[in-house]
């Protein structure tokens, strides 16, 4: 890779190729983007994300375009969203989500709808929850989860259900 980095998201787009983006380098909080080859083993840089994050998610959509929400920068939760097209290599924001977070976990549903759940929000840790429609940009509460939490993990299961486990609650 061309930066060094930590705290960034990786994801493996429907082309093959990994698209990694933000966390810290070494001038702090980057929206630098690179995409790996694995079939070269190089890495060469792409368009940069809006915002500067790290703590973020990054989810391949069904259409092929990467959402990104949330994270930090600064010392501030961030509340926006942004998708990226592999096909142009651009970054364009998209709607905003309803509660800023990070340390959350995202999920693809089976009827492509992206599921954000949890977190650390301005207040802390946070059992809230919102659903991302990529057919209308839109974002939408949804139920909140019995505990608050970060650092979690939430999957999908083969009944579409999401299992969430884990994760850290100081409560």
């Amino acid at each position: 890779m061309n930066t060094g980095r930590a705290y960034h998201t990786a994801c493996v787009l429907t082309n093959g190729k990994v698209l990694v983006t933000g966390g810290y380098d070494n001038a702090g909080n980057t929206n630098s983007s690179e995409l790996y080859d694995p079939s070269t083993g190089t890495g060469t840089n792409t368009g940069s994300m809006n915002d500067a994050r790290a703590y973020h998610t990054a989810s391949v959509l069904t259409n092929g375009k990467v959402l990104v929400t949330g994270g930090y920068d600064n010392g501030i939760p961030i509340i926006s969203s942004e998708l990226y097209d592999p096909s142009t290599g651009t970054w364009t924001y998209t709607s905003s989500m309803n509660n800023a977070r990070l340390f959350h976990a995202a999920s693809i549903l089976t009827n492509g709808k992206v599921l954000v759940a949890g977190g650390y929000d301005n207040a802390g840790n946070t059992n809230s929850s919102e659903l991302y429609d990529p057919s209308t940009g839109t974002w939408t509460n949804t139920g909140s989860m019995n505990d608050a939490r970060t650092y979690h993990t939430a999957s999908v299961l083969t009944n579409g259900k999401v299992l969430v486990t884990g994760g850290y609650d100081n409560g």
